[in-house]
């Protein structure tokens, strides 16, 4: 019998053990997770050293003042959750105070598209509340990192290298940080950012003062944050900075410390969808997360078992799914504490029977077609980018998504964990990346610029309002198969998110592919709707592929009227799986830009 390499090829093994998984976008923080399972810590402790190792070793992702949502299981309560790391949108910031700056949208950097950063309160919850460890043991890594230094990813240098010149005119903070020297850091140099080390060792000082256990000192930990000394800071430099911003000029911020005690973090229950043997947990439309749910309500409809996921009628028949879903999430999705979002009815299977019937298999829309509920949402609205390269790359200010044409302007992190008692954490960090914002001196980081995702038109789902979580495109993802929890995973990648865990997931289920196979497998996104950032724009019908989709393929979707750019052989998607199958606990990690890593035993 012959056992040699009886498996197709892949870019790397998908990882099997019993013990425990970790993924992420980077190896260091997929080796800082994995220490703390092999010292005896949960996932959710895991999961949080992982999270704390990613803003320091990619900065130009995430960083301490962005947010997080979190989707997991916790075996002792027997459910799955949501963790709501998304901050609102802070008093002063009205559509009359943007209005009265003569804008018409909120800009994608600076100081005014701030929101409540809301990552740190979230991981100190998790941590509270289904952790084992102390603030300081899952935190001893990051700080390590950032007093010694870490090998900067050639992607940070190059992002460094982008906005040097405007860091050194106008952002003297970030300039301070990260132009040591007042040069861009080689790639695969050490680079440190002790003031980041520093801002966590004085939160440790002080939780640790008070006594009365670990849970006493997070929550410390946590009103430290929002009432101490970071809130403070960040309320001294956001009233009285005066910062240039992608509109071309210099504004004040809008976020007060007040915004930062008055706000934490929520548990929440998910949105779920029955998909054949799987169950499809994703958070609320605060989210663009139902976008996986609608498209997967309306493939349902098509039979995609054994389909070839690189031919022409896979990738249109799911291609024309996302443009519908999109459609949705710009006219009926937001906070659903301000906006009543018809969740109910846009997962029926009487309405997307009838949506449905819109997907022609012979052409591709070229049309922005939302469905029609009562008494629900708002008009679509369309800014037509003017399609050329030039200004495809232009557009990119603050804009947290792989650039179009395979550049990397900023991006998102995400990471999965499963542990030996089949907890599982899956978390997609974003924003207070280093080009959005300039840093706040005292503190060692910028503050992240979700805010941008707000319209400033009165009447749609996602108006800006004070106190509101702007629309996040951020949104990781778990399974459950037959009834047991099965699978968490997700991509950085702005709107792309959306289309990239669909194809995974379809290409798991239907196609027959391991983890490993179904994020290597050739992949693509629709840039057909409007951008969730800053300026907003929709390229109508545009379609990028990777250079790897065969060519007949190409052919017979422009024959279909895709508007079909190529893009490079290995540029879609970041994405990161796990899974757990007992007994067994299986990873895989993306090879596009080599830095994913997956790790388990």
């Amino acid at each position: 019998m012959k056992l040699i390499n009886p498996n197709p090829f892949t870019t790397r093994p998908e990882i099997t053990g019993t013990f425990g998984v970790v993924t992420s976008t980077h190896w260091i923080a997929t080796a800082v997770g994995m220490g703390i399972l092999e010292r005896g810590g949960n996932a959710f402790d895991a999961a949080v050293a992982t999270a704390f190792t990613l803003q320091v070793v990619e900065p130009h992702l995430c960083g301490p003042g962005g947010d997080a949502p979190l989707v997991f299981h916790a075996v002792k309560k027997g459910k799955t959750e949501i963790l709501c790391g998304q901050g609102v949108m802070p008093a002063k910031a009205t559509i009359a105070h943007f209005k009265g700056l003569d804008l018409d949208l909120i800009p994608g950097t600076g100081l005014l598209p701030a929101a409540v950063p809301g990552t740190f309160d979230a991981y100190m919850l998790m941590l509270r509340d289904y952790g084992t460890m102390r603030l300081s043991d899952v935190l001893a890594p990051a700080i390590g990192y950032l007093m010694n230094g870490h090998p900067i990813v050639e992607r940070a240098a190059a992002t460094i290298d982008t906005v040097k010149q405007n860091f050194r005119d106008n952002w003297p903070t970030s300039a301070a940080v990260y132009l040591p020297g007042n040069k861009v850091p080689m790639p695969g140099s050490l680079f440190a950012n002790p003031a980041v080390g520093n801002t966590y060792l004085r939160i440790i000082k002080e939780a640790e003062a008070g006594g009365g256990g670990r849970e006493a000192e997070l929550e410390r930990a946590r009103k430290v944050w929002s009432q101490g000394f970071v809130a403070e800071a960040i309320d001294r430099f956001y009233t009285h900075e005066e910062i240039m911003d992608v509109s071309g000029k210099r504004n004040k911020g809008l976020l007060r410390g007040d915004d930062m005690a008055k706000w934490q973090a929520t548990i929440e229950a998910p949105l779920t969808y029955e998909y054949g043997r799987y169950t499809v947990c994703k958070a609320g439309p605060w989210a663009q997360s139902p976008v996986t749910l609608q498209q997967l309500a309306l493939l349902k409809g098509f039979d995609l078992d054994g389909a070839d996921p690189t031919s022409a009628d896979f990738i249109h028949t799911v291609v024309e799914a996302s443009k519908l879903a999109f459609a949705d999430r710009e006219a009926f999705y937001g906070d659903p504490k301000f906006v009543d979002v018809p969740m109910q009815t846009l997962l029926s299977d009487a309405y997307n029977a009838d949506r449905r019937k819109l997907i022609d298999p012979a052409h591709a829309s070229l049309d922005q077609r939302p469905g029609k509920v009562d008494g629900y949402g708002g008009v679509v609205k369309l800014r037509k980018a003017d399609g050329s390269r030039a200004a495809v790359a232009a557009s990119g200010a603050g804009e947290p998504t792989v650039g179009r044409m395979g550049q990397m302007s900023g991006d998102t992190v995400h990471f999965d964990i499963v542990d030996k008692d089949g907890n599982m954490v899956s978390a997609t960090p974003s924003g207070g990346w280093l080009h959005g914002s300039p840093v706040v001196p005292e503190l060692g980081f910028p503050v992240g610029t979700r805010g941008q995702i707000c319209w400033l038109e009165e009447g749609q789902p996602s108006s800006l309002a004070p106190g509101k979580r702007p629309r996040t495109t951020l949104t990781p993802t778990l399974a459950h198969r037959d009834g047991e929890p099965y699978m968490c995973w997700g991509s950085p990648g702005g709107d792309q998110q959306e289309q990239w865990i669909t194809q995974m997931f379809l290409r798991h289920v239907h196609c027959g592919m391991n983890l490993q196979e179904s994020i290597d497998a050739p992949a693509w996104h629709s840039e057909h709707f409007p951008s969730s950032f800053w300026p907003r724009t929709a390229r109508p019908g545009v379609l990028v592929l990777e250079g790897r989709v065969p060519a007949e393929t190409v052919q017979e979707l422009r024959k279909r009227g895709h508007e079909v750019e190529m893009n490079d052989d290995w540029s879609e998607g970041r994405l990161t799986a796990a899974s757990r199958e007992d007994p067994w606990r299986k990873a895989a990690a993306n090879p596009r830009g080599m830095q994913g890593y997956a790790a388990g035993r």
